[in-house]
């Protein structure tokens, strides 16, 4: 009897694969690592989950891909199996979707993994299957982490400082010395990110070192952080459904300048808007904006034009500063208001009125 299975899609280097959403405990963008100079190439370092010491592989390496410079779009998904706990750096997360058993093509994974094996004695690849218009590589998580219990096998990770605050650098000594790492030349994580790509890292370890204990989690607003005309804007995270790149847009005939046309993605129709005339920024036409937000609000599925998608937060509702009555422009009806992000000021955006007005609305009768 066939039965279906759900998988998490995600991709490497414009290649797609999946692991079983079983194994899957949290997803967060890619922050600051610990180098481990000692380690394979493929663990490229440990991060500070709250309290616990994880360690994080590039899998892109691991698979036999050249090396890529890390991006802030990046993220880590922390798989757990057999109670151990390993981080995979991938591209891009898409979705859960279910995929039944039989459409799992074994063979032909085993003759690609044989080849593998001449050079990696690892069985990763348990399977591909064909999902919408992609060959997807079903991922084997119990190889995968027991690749990385063995690669550990001689560090104690229970014993080294679990705290990795400001003093870093003194740490690494103490840890080089204590298992006799071969240098120090790569104790620095992403050597080749400008110095705000590197506070954004930063900022990311030092959230997730943070305790559960010790913080108040109650009334906290999940915030994407996204580019549009060099402004920094926030929008509620819990109506995203994903971000993706735009290939390909289909023009709509006889609509208004924000619609910009639809595209097709996975097999899904979305219309393609631009919102930052309603936000009082210019519709720069010569500037190309290549990502798209995707949000779901009650029944509309849409897809807004980003210049950028920079870094997800939390905010107490206190941090977040109402615009005075006073001063309200018309365009800021669609601000919930304001908050700091480094060193600039935040608009929070209330995409949910900014989707449900007329104005947004397609006329399909052209």
């Amino acid at each position: 009897m066939n039965s279906n299975h759900a998988y998490l899609i995600f991709a490497i280097q414009l290649m797609r694969y999946a692991i079983t959403a079983s194994a899957v405990q949290e997803i967060f963008f890619l922050p600051e690592l610990t180098p481990v100079p000692s380690a394979p190439n493929d663990l490229v370092g440990l991060i500070n989950v709250r309290g616990e010491l994880i360690p994080i592989i590039d899998l892109s390496i691991r698979l036999g891909y050249p090396p890529a410079k890390y991006s802030i779009l990046d993220r880590v998904i922390l798989l757990k199996f057999n109670n151990i706990r390993i981080g995979i750096i991938v591209n891009e997360v898409y979705e859960v979707q279910f995929i039944a058993t039989d459409t799992i093509k074994t063979e032909l994974a085993y003759h690609l993994q044989q080849e593998f094996n001449s050079v990696h004695n690892s069985y990763y690849i348990q399977g591909i299957a064909q999902v919408d218009e992609y060959l997807v590589m079903i991922l084997n998580p119990e190889t995968l982490i027991q690749y990385i219990s063995h690669s550990l096998r001689d560090i104690n990770l229970d014993k080294a400082e679990s705290h990795l605050e400001e003093n870093q650098q003194e740490q690494f000594t103490e840890f080089s010395t204590k298992f006799n790492f071969k240098t120090q030349h790569n104790f620095v994580f992403c050597p080749e990110a400008t110095p705000e790509e590197r506070a954004i890292f930063q900022e990311r370890a030092k959230n997730l070192r943070r305790c559960l204990e010790n913080q108040d989690f109650v009334g906290l607003v999940p915030l994407a952080v996204i580019g549009l005309n060099g402004e920094y804007f926030g929008v509620n995270l819990e109506i995203i459904r994903e971000f993706t790149d735009i290939h390909h847009v289909t023009p709509i005939p006889c609509t208004p300048p924000h619609i910009v046309g639809n595209m097709n993605l996975r097999g899904e129709i979305l219309t393609l808007v631009d919102i930052r005339g309603l936000v009082n920024l210019p519709l720069e036409r010569s500037q190309t904006l290549s990502k798209a937000m995707i949000i779901k609000i009650h029944d509309i599925v849409s897809g807004i034009l980003v210049e950028g998608i920079y870094d997800v937060m939390y905010l107490k509702e206190s941090e977040i500063k109402t615009i005075p009555t006073a001063v309200h422009l018309k365009q800021d009806e669609y601000l919930q208001g304001t908050a700091f992000y480094k060193d600039k000021m935040m608009s929070i955006l209330n995409v949910t009125k900014i989707m449900t007005q007329g104005e947004l609305v397609v006329d399909q009768e052209v």
